[in-house]
């Protein structure tokens, strides 16, 4: 048995979810040679959340998350994914070309991300919360990683930015397949295999209804934030729209959610998962409360504001995949997270569109649209952060 398969599933999801925000790394070339709006920008980014629901709809109603080997599908998923991306940068004229493509994409990474938690259950189950923890950390470093690629890349062209995040999924493909699964969730010999409709027995258990509401609430709050964070520097002193340094700080506030996810899996060791996601929705509301306060400023303390916004935001979210993973019964746990996954997505895509038509003319104040989400999401994970749950 490999000896430490964590690593190579964390790493092969920082490449593979690289393919998530690769249209937002190029926003400012798209919106200047296609001559389109910053709507339109959160309309490629929703064509992806949105195929991405449609995926996991799939993945998780039909039970196929469950039925075949997660390692054969998440290779086979990004190695998909990465086709897409390379025909929406090689042949895309245009936002009508480009959503199809956007929304393949998407699609393809339902195989990707759900799949990949689904391998450290089945390869670590006894230590799911702080291997969740770096799995989520890569997802977000794999989500900035588009910007990095950008700010790097200088005078690169858009197309090229793009093309580089579809080598990197063919290399995630390439790493998982040679791992395979894990010995802890594979179906026991003659057990029946999970039909439609199966997934919906996780929700008649309370934790995991507890948990599952705590991460709906948070993903109205993330993806916004994530798709906005260009908007968000530029309103302020610390950079002007279209300037490379906009890239080089959306990367590092965006990035620096993968030192959340980590520190919360060491904190987690000690408090509790539950209570370490409540923490983490708590600063995160009190960031969307102050920065609309924070444009007037100095640039220094605006950007240690959105710094920790970036830290927070993302740091609760293994812990709802670990709690529900924890809560429903093994033999359904892939089309768990992954019906999860859909309805938290389908909520972002609300945000998301939101946020981006809203920001013109609301400015510093959009952040006040997301603060709903990690109040609502502390309320709904309560049962669970009342008292210490440990996963």
């Amino acid at each position: 048995m490999t000896r430490n398969p964590v690593p190579t599933i964390v790493v092969a999801q920082l490449l593979g979810t690289s393919l998530w925000f690769s249209a937002n790394g190029a926003a400012d070339d798209l919106i200047r040679q296609w001559q389109i709006s910053q709507a339109q920008i959160g309309t490629l980014t929703n064509a992806v959340q949105f195929g991405f629901i449609v995926g996991t709809l799939v993945f998780g109603l039909s039970g196929l998350a469950d039925r075949f080997p997660a390692s054969r599908i998440f290779a086979v998923c990004a190695l998909l994914g990465a086709g897409f991306n390379a025909c929406f940068a090689l042949f895309a004229d245009g936002i009508a070309m480009a959503l199809p493509l956007r929304f393949a994409v998407g699609f393809s990474l339902a195989g990707v991300y759900p799949l990949g938690m689904k391998l450290i259950v089945g390869w670590v189950p006894d230590r799911a919360g702080p291997a969740l923890a770096q799995l989520v950390g890569m997802l977000t470093l794999g989500t900035a990683l588009p910007h990095g690629i950008r700010f790097a890349g200088g005078d690169w062209s858009w197309q090229a930015t793009v093309l580089v995040s579809s080598a990197l999924a063919v290399l995630a493909a390439a790493m998982i397949l040679r791992l395979g699964d894990g010995p802890h969730l594979r179906p026991r010999a003659g057990a029946p295999r999970p039909g439609w409709g199966k997934v919906f027995e996780a929700w008649t258990v309370p934790a995991f209804r507890a948990s599952a509401f705590g991460y709906f609430g948070h993903m109205w709050e993330l993806y916004a934030l994530w798709t906005l964070a260009p908007v968000l520097i530029a309103i302020g002193p610390l950079a002007s729209a279209g300037s490379p340094a906009v890239s080089g700080l959306s990367f590092a506030i965006v990035g620096i959610g993968a030192i959340g996810c980590f520190a919360g899996g060491w904190w987690s060791r000690r408090i509790g998962s539950a209570r370490v996601a409540a923490a983490a929705l708590a600063a995160s509301a009190l960031c969307c409360a102050l920065f609309p306060f924070a444009v007037g400023w100095a640039a220094a303390l605006q950007l240690v504001l959105l710094l920790f916004w970036g830290l927070a935001v993302v740091a609760d979210s293994p812990h709802f995949s670990a709690l529900s993973a924890r809560a429903c019964p093994p033999a359904i746990v892939g089309s768990a997270l992954a019906l999860q996954n859909a309805i938290g997505f389908a909520i972002t895509m609300v945000s998301i569109q939101l946020g981006s038509v809203l920001v013109d003319s609301w400015g510093a104040a959009v952040a006040w649209l997301l603060l709903p989400g990690p109040l609502l999401a502390l309320l709904g994970l309560y049962p669970l952060w009342r008292r210490r749950i440990t996963v």
